[in-house]
């Protein structure tokens, strides 16, 4: 009965048998009868018919509400089993990576077939942890990764803007060297060489670490895709010269076998990472 339902709900919004059968890819005659059909099983008349016009009955427009409902039930039912039936999978990565990872999602929406991509804003720690619990199929953290994940696809990120607070002298470009008096916060592994006064951050958690820059406990060597990304009030970047620091970053998985997705997922962060 649903495709009378259906062929009801036509007839009723084009007020025109050949015009509805048109839209649904029908004969008239055909169209005429799903709704004799449709009359019958419910016993109510639901049109009248002349030969210039169809109007609804009475009874007609007191269904047509509820034929769109089960319409749009259906739709949403065939919507979720389409869902149901494609190839997902789920992404945590840092919140820098964000403009690689919508590249990457886009790119995995475009294959035939396409693969559905759900993601999660998560730091090395809690991307770690959703690997192991299976929370997500991947995820792209700081390197070095944790010697139970496979890893690969990896690239750099370098770390040329300094967070200061709002109110601190500096403006302009500053040189690695003047950092040796400073209290600098370090959110990466490797930047021993950096001058000042070092004090650690958690990795990836650049959202905490503005939080201490703010508060005057430090300044913030930072990737400039973060200070695009960041909107603060109390916190300035400038930019920051001579430290050659950089962030390196990978996809990370656990366990094998590996999926079909995932081998996908590996191919397309690589294309995605040497094409723009």
């Amino acid at each position: 009965m649903l495709r009378e339902i259906q062929c009801f709900a036509r007839v009723a919004d084009r007020l025109s048998f050949s015009r509805a059968a048109a839209d649904l890819g029908m004969s008239q005659p055909a169209m005429s009868q799903a709704i004799t059909r449709l009359e019958t099983a419910l016993d109510l008349r639901l049109f009248e018919r002349t030969p210039r016009e169809v109007r609804l009955t009475p009874a007609g427009r007191g269904l047509l509400a509820q034929a769109d409902e089960v319409l749009a039930a259906m739709d949403g039912f065939e919507a979720e089993a389409a869902r149901l039936t494609r190839p997902a999978i789920r992404i945590a990565y840092p919140a820098l990576a964000g403009p690689l990872v919508a590249r990457i999602a886009r790119r995995l929406a475009a294959r035939t077939p396409p693969i559905a991509v759900e993601l999660s804003v998560a730091g090395r720690a809690a991307a770690a942890r959703a690997l192991d619990t299976g929370e997500v199929a991947a995820a792209i953290v700081a390197m070095p990764a944790p010697a139970r994940f496979t890893t690969g696809a990896r690239f750099h990120v370098s770390v040329d803007r300094l967070a200061v607070p709002a109110d601190h002298p500096w403006r302009n470009r500053v040189l690695a060297g003047q950092l040796a008096e400073q209290r600098v916060l370090i959110p990466g592994r490797g930047w021993a060489r950096l001058p000042g006064i070092h004090r650690q951050v958690a990795e990836d958690d650049f959202a905490a670490a503005l939080d201490l820059v703010a508060a005057g406990a430090g300044l913030l060597p930072i990737p400039q895709l973060v200070a695009r990304a960041v909107r603060r009030e109390d916190v300035r970047f400038v930019p920051l010269e001579g430290a050659e620091l950089r962030l390196t970053y990978g996809l990370a998985w656990l366990g094998e076998p590996v999926a079909p997705e995932l081998i996908t997922l590996v191919r397309v962060v690589q294309e995605a990472l040497w094409t723009r």
